[in-house]
């Protein structure tokens, strides 16, 4: 189960992975859980994006809210 931080991170990352501070502790485990990866761009600079687990997740909640 992950928490209400660890959610609205990964929320934060599939809307906007550009502007989500890499810092944020919530990383660590959504990292762990695989639903998200982080690679590496030309420029060098990290940057999270969202595994197909994670857009699952965010999916099924989706369709429990309507």
């Amino acid at each position: 189960m992950l928490s209400p931080h660890e959610f609205a991170t990964l929320m934060l990352l599939k809307d906007a992975p550009d502007q989500i501070d890499l810092e944020r502790v919530e990383l660590d485990t959504l990292l762990e859980r695989q639903l998200i990866s982080l690679e590496r761009l030309a420029s060098g600079h990290p940057r999270a994006h969202v595994t197909s687990e994670g857009a699952s997740i965010l999916k099924a909640v989706a369709r429990r809210r309507y």
